[in-house]
């Protein structure tokens, strides 16, 4: 296995854990905090007891992206896909990062974290563009589930939806694209090989 293959396997599956396991943490740390309820940006609001493991796991969720983007990025290149849906990716690269330094209540908190919006371009986007690489076809069913998954966190939109639970709705959101880079780390290190074979 190159160091490549290595790093998009390290940091495709390394995001979500990092990001889970800060919340979880910082969910038992502060104690009566909802998962459902509660949004993640909650747990990290400035002079919370919280806030430094908080924003530690959130910029190492940014680190870890940016290698999890180069990396990827370099395998497009090589095997000439295209790269726009894995620089989709760094919408949440940059979001994630700017949530970790401009806490709540912080008003660059809302502005800097929203890019990742755009997120949800990444596995739509993946579906047309790799549409012809015969290594990526199997691909397609799971961009579409982890698009729509990663959609519903746009429920957050809509307050009578779900009104007590807003932290659900946006762990849609989160859970999306966990699943997806997860599925990215372990395709791509498997189909790295084959591409250049077809």
């Amino acid at each position: 296995m190159d160091s490549s293959t290595q790093r998009i396997i390290f940091a495709g599956i390394g995001i979500p854990i990092v990001f889970w396991v800060t919340l979880i943490l910082c969910g038992v740390l502060i104690g009566d905090y909802s998962h459902f309820s509660n949004l993640v940006s909650e747990l990290g609001t400035t002079g919370a007891s919280t806030q430094v493991l908080f924003s530690s796991g959130l910029l190492f969720c940014s680190t870890l992206s940016l290698v999890f983007v180069f990396a990827l990025y370099r395998e497009c290149q090589h095997f000439q896909i295209s790269t726009i849906p894995v620089l989709v990716i760094l919408t949440f690269t940059f979001s994630i990062a700017g949530a970790a330094i401009f806490p709540l209540p912080h008003p660059l908190h809302g502005i800097l974290g929203s890019p990742s919006v755009f997120l949800f371009l990444s596995p739509l986007l993946a579906v047309i563009l790799w549409r012809e690489v015969p290594s990526l076809k199997r691909m397609r069913l799971f961009s579409v589930c982890c698009f729509l998954i990663m959609s519903l966190g746009f429920l957050a939109l809509f307050p009578d939806v779900l009104e007590n639970d807003p932290g659900l709705k946006q762990r849609f959101f989160h859970v999306g694209w966990s699943i997806w880079f997860g599925y990215l780390a372990i395709e791509f290190s498997g189909i790295l090989g084959k591409i250049g074979k077809e």
